[in-house]
């Protein structure tokens, strides 16, 4: 293929584009004349290598570098001598340019010169019952340092899904507690998935250690591998995912230094994916610091929120322990519809005493994590807590911690007032911890240019 220019007068601000791009790419300039710089932009999901020119008579052009997109998206600022007057820009694409970089550890991804720590020391109430109990992570799968840093750039990597559009991340944003702001994520055909993505802060701890809503997947490592080959999510084969990555430089780096082979397998992708997953662990929040002084550094409203959610409200029968999240017991129907859209694990059992059964997920960054119910109905947590409140739908598989009177008795009332509503959403909001959420360690490690 012959190259293809695309040019900028950068202090006219004018660009002449001609061009024919691959697929789904698409390149921007920008210029700042006041303060002498430009700035290019290229969209490319099938990570190319580009080479960017100069002139100033548009006959003479002279290299400036060679640019590789990596996972994308790259950005390049230029910066001139304040004199110049006129002088015009153009990035080329052809197939011969492709070997002249190629995607290593080095330049595509960025790493701190000391490795980040992904094995915190827990809080003792982690390490004894009941929530050593629902530790989900076994022997054969410990988190390490550098199985957490393969799984970061795994969970991040557009490469795993079939059109280089969708990463883990897509679905599982950092800022809102690793889930998504939409009703439903969007897939790489731009299809809507069936139900709202879960967050995943602390989900290494789940007595019942199975995954998704409809606990179809029985461990972490199952589950990491589901959304990678569905039709609607990311599309790909676990064949052809092990041959791309097996292609790139920078894995076969990082799993020789993980898992002592550069032979990558889905089975060790699972692993590294596991690994990263569980260490995304929540144990500063207002209320992690309120279990050291007795909860002083509560507002009366949030410690009256507290009182409401361990007493009268009921709500730790389900969102128990200093995890928020239920020890060995089943998944429960909270009575939002009868009967069922979504009829849950229903749906896979065929069973009638399976409708309307979801999991129950962690509370922590509950605030960050809307919308809510696994089909994202409720936008804010004041709704969540006026359902709770008053919106219990009867049920045959109504959970009995949501009924008055027994097993098969109505739903529950709490009848809470406006101002212990609003206690109740002031205490789930103590379980945010932003520590987590703006964590580099946590971040996108590709290398995008400036």
């Amino acid at each position: 293929m012959k190259a293809l220019p695309i040019f900028l007068l950068a202090f006219l601000l004018t660009t002449l584009c001609h061009a024919q791009l691959p697929d789904g790419s698409s390149l921007s300039f920008t210029t700042t004349p006041a303060t002498s710089s430009s700035r290019v932009s290229i969209t490319d999901p099938g990570n190319h290598v580009w080479t960017l020119q100069w002139s100033s008579n548009l006959v003479d052009w002279f290299d400036v570098e060679s640019l590789k997109v990596h996972n994308g998206r790259l950005t390049r600022q230029l910066t001139h001598a304040p004199s110049t007057t006129q002088l015009f820009y153009r990035t080329s694409y052809s197939a011969a340019q492709q070997a002249l970089i190629s995607s290593t550890t080095a330049t595509a991804l960025v790493f701190p010169g000391s490795p980040y720590d992904y094995t915190p020391t827990l809080p003792n109430s982690f390490l004894v019952n009941p929530i050593s109990q629902q530790d989900n992570m076994t022997v054969a799968n410990t988190t390490t340092d550098a199985g957490a840093k393969l799984g970061r750039v795994l969970f991040y990597d557009k490469r795993l899904s079939i059109n280089f559009t969708i990463s883990c991340a897509s679905c599982h944003q950092p800022e809102h507690g690793f889930s998504d702001p939409r009703q439903f994520s969007v897939g790489f055909a731009g299809g809507l998935t069936g139900r709202n993505s879960m967050g995943l802060t602390n989900a290494r701890w789940y007595q019942r250690r199975s995954f998704f809503w409809d606990e179809r997947a029985a461990t972490l490592e199952d589950q990491v591998l589901l959304p990678i080959q569905n039709e609607v999510e990311m599309g790909m084969t676990l064949p052809a995912l092990e041959a791309r990555l097996n292609a790139e430089p920078y894995y076969t780096d990082l799993f020789n230094q993980t898992f002592g082979t550069s032979t990558i397998t889905s089975t060790l992708i699972a692993r590294a994916l596991a690994q990263f997953v569980r260490s995304i662990i929540s144990t500063q929040s207002k209320f992690d610091i309120g279990l050291t002084n007795g909860f002083s550094n509560f507002t009366a409203e949030e410690n009256q929120g507290r009182q409401i959610f361990n007493g009268a409200g009921n709500c730790n029968a389900c969102h128990g322990t200093d995890n928020f999240v239920p020890g060995g017991g089943p998944p429960t129907n909270n009575g939002l519809e009868n009967p069922y859209v979504d009829k849950g694990i229903g749906a896979i059992s065929g069973r009638t005493q399976d409708e309307g059964l979801f999991k129950v997920g962690s509370l922590r960054n509950i605030e960050l994590t809307a919308p809510y119910m696994h089909d994202g109905r409720f936008a804010t947590l004041e709704q969540v807590v006026e359902f709770y409140n008053s919106g219990v739908v009867a049920h045959p598989n109504l959970a009995p911690q949501l009924r008055n009177g027994g097993p098969n008795g109505p739903p529950r009332r709490l009848n809470l007032t406006t101002a212990q509503k609003a206690a109740l959403v002031a205490f789930m909001k103590t379980l945010t911890d932003t520590s987590v959420t703006t964590d580099a360690k946590f971040s996108d490690p590709f290398n995008y240019g400036d």
